[in-house]
């Protein structure tokens, strides 16, 4: 199953790549929502190999997830290969110049799974496909207006 939206920034190309690439906000974000997040790489900077280990609470149970950044194309965009017990999923966000102080970002997310309980929660998610897809959209919107009020931010001062 697979979801994927695009949204237009107010940044530049590269501006908007260093937001969308600061994975220790994601990692302290996440960590403001109740998740535990750790680190398992032992990579200095940025680039393919970088691991984080997860866990969290959804839906009144704990879940556990891996997450390995596995294409990193500086100012172009980053893939990344998420597990569960019960699901995989690839993550990819894509940068497209449109002009010098606008970028056309493209989220998407392709799950599939890897047990019965996660083909039910995949058959159970096609049954509210629309519903998701308009879920997805407006999370990635929210994310989206989130980085461009940081660059301006970073822009003023």
């Amino acid at each position: 199953m697979k979801f994927s939206t695009k949204e237009d920034i107010e940044a530049s190309m590269a501006d908007a790549f260093v937001l969308f690439a600061d994975f220790d906000q994601f990692e302290r974000s996440a960590l403001r929502r109740g998740a535990q997040v750790r680190r398992t790489d032992s990579l200095k900077r940025k680039d393919v190999g970088m691991c984080w280990d997860a866990g969290f609470k959804f839906r009144g149970k704990a879940r556990k997830v891996s997450a390995e950044l596995i294409a990193y194309n500086p100012n172009d965009g980053y893939e990344m290969d998420i597990q569960s017990p019960d699901l995989s999923a690839i993550a990819s966000l894509e940068l497209m110049s449109l002009s010098k102080s606008r970028t056309r970002a493209t989220f998407s997310v392709e799950l599939k799974p890897k047990s019965l309980s996660g083909r039910l929660m995949i058959q159970t998610m096609r049954l509210g496909k629309s519903r998701l897809d308009k879920r997805y959209r407006i999370k990635a919107s929210d994310f989206a207006r989130i980085i461009e009020r940081q660059h301006k931010s970073n822009v003023k001062a």
